[in-house]
């Protein structure tokens, strides 16, 4: 009997599974909204402790609320000694098998660790979002033979975040970027990890389980390896008069100018207009403004003809520039998005626990049918 033809929606494209509150996107327009608040007033006003805050809890905080939430966040960021051993057996894999590894026993010793009420899934969110940059600047350190610099308490988290990581103070300007740059990675839909990190909570899994997915599948560089991507690209190019060049033959041999282009946004991506400037001034600051000059002369110049597609800059664009510039390996780019979407891998794991269903969908077999089995002796 010939099976039935079913439509096919390969990698899910256009299929809604579910309703969310935690964030709106219209590619047509490059819109995106965290709990109905608009990314542009977020990541020029806000910081982010706040939207740890508002998609953790689904509001805006007051002063006392914000207040305790970020206590929450400094006072969790210390490893337990058994992680901090275990990420000295491992200090020669790369960052982010090391993350995952890191995050996995940090469920095993969590006090929560099986308890999935929202109380304990937001603990347990907040301890992750701030013991993550502790683990991968000790992480970093220790494969550099330095010791792992202590939290500073006295700092916000993306400030501690690099302190932790070149064992300085960083300036102001250094610790907002990173700030902006955390709170535009916080959230972004039903993406490839947070889909994946809500397939494991819909097994009821624990939310450790659930962020440890996550990471794995945000190492793919379909997802989030792009911005090391795209500094790669850029270190190949050398010299902004060669960008043409050079883009026009990848394109001409069929391969992909990495920065471009999104599976939602058929506009330019809204959070790469907070990395653009900021690349830019960083660039002239640092005395190094090729980078930022290759960049732009790749998007105005080479690639503005394809906006007629759909194709533009995303988030990852002009990320990598600024990792770069700011003196970070490129091998700790991924970790860092890492860093930014655990609150919203957190989000969409508690509304999978609130409303839960199991996500198992089909896909159509199209093999040979009913085969007759052949006796092992009898086998050509």
């Amino acid at each position: 009997m010939e099976a039935k033809t079913q439509q096919i929606h390969r990698g899910l494209r256009g299929v809604y599974a579910d309703t969310t509150t935690a964030s709106f996107i219209d590619g047509q327009v490059g819109k995106l909204l965290y709990r109905g608040y608009n990314i542009h007033d977020l990541a020029e006003k806000s910081t982010f402790e706040e939207i740890v805050y508002l998609l953790l809890y689904g509001h805006l905080p007051n002063r006392s609320q914000l207040d305790e939430v970020d206590a929450a966040l400094r006072e969790s960021r210390e490893l337990p000694p058994e992680v901090l051993s275990i990420l000295t057996l491992i200090k020669d894999c790369h960052p982010m098998d090391v993350l995952r590894t890191g995050v996995s026993a940090l469920g095993s010793l969590d006090p929560d660790a099986n308890d999935n009420s929202v109380e304990a899934t937001r603990r347990k969110g907040i301890r992750i979002t701030a013991q993550v940059p502790t683990l991968v600047t000790a992480h970093h350190r220790i494969r550099n033979g330095l010791d792992p610099v202590a939290p500073d308490p006295e700092l916000n988290h993306a400030g501690n975040f690099l302190y932790m990581l070149f064992g300085q103070r960083p300036q102001e300007e250094e610790m907002k970027l990173m700030d902006v740059d955390f709170i535009i990675h916080a959230e972004h839909g039903s993406n490839a990890s947070s889909f994946a990190a809500r397939v494991a909570a819909s097994t009821v899994s624990d939310l450790h389980s659930a962020v440890v997915g996550g990471i794995g599948v945000l190492k793919g560089p379909w997802h989030g390896g792009a911005a090391e991507a795209v500094m790669k690209m850029a270190q190949d190019i050398g010299r902004p008069e060669n960008a043409e060049s050079y883009a026009r033959n990848l394109i001409e041999n069929g391969k992909r100018i990495m920065g471009f282009g999104h599976r939602v946004y058929k506009a330019e991506d809204p959070r790469a207009r907070h990395l653009r400037d900021r690349s830019e001034a960083l660039s002239l600051k640092k005395g190094q403004p090729q980078w930022f000059q290759i960049l732009a002369h790749l998007e105005q110049k080479v690639m503005r003809p394809y906006r007629d597609k759909g194709i533009y800059v995303n988030v990852d664009f002009y990320a990598g520039s600024i990792y770069y510039l700011m003196g970070i390996p490129d091998d700790l780019f991924v970790p860092i998005f890492a860093m930014g979407r655990i609150p919203g891998w957190t989000l969409q794991c508690m509304e999978q626990y609130a409303d839960n269903i199991l996500i198992r969908p089909l896909t159509e077999y199209t093999g040979p049918m009913d085969l007759e089995y052949v006796a092992l002796e009898e086998r050509a």
